[in-house]
């Protein structure tokens, strides 16, 4: 039977994962987007079309930031599982969480680091 602070740290990973992986995409839309705005302004398209894509737009710009809340408090969560389970360190999970943290790290907001 699995030692249940591995399945905890496992969970935590996943999460921690999940969420930059969300963090990137939305970031990656946004910028698509603001992109789109820009040629559909300039090749003057009408404007109730312009503004429709200026409010994608702002819905992929008010992600961003959940993301990077959910992301701190799961990198949070993670971080502190992993330094009250130090015995656990020379585990295959517990290195591919450390992993998962340094990756996850540039992609905390500023306040966050």
């Amino acid at each position: 039977m699995e030692d249940p602070r591995i399945r905890q740290i496992k969970i935590k990973t996943g999460a921690v994962k999940r969420i930059a992986k969300e963090t990137l995409v939305y970031a990656k839309e946004a910028e698509e987007q603001k992109i789109k705005v820009q040629k559909y302004k300039d090749e003057n398209r009408e404007e109730h079309e312009t503004r429709k894509q200026e409010e994608v737009l702002q819905e992929s710009l008010m992600m961003v930031p959940d993301c990077q809340r959910r992301l701190a408090k799961a990198f949070a969560d993670l971080k502190s599982l992993l330094e009250t389970e130090q015995d656990l360190k020379e585990h295959e999970d517990y290195i591919a969480a450390e992993q998962v943290l340094k990756e996850a790290e540039c992609q905390l907001p500023e306040t966050a680091q």
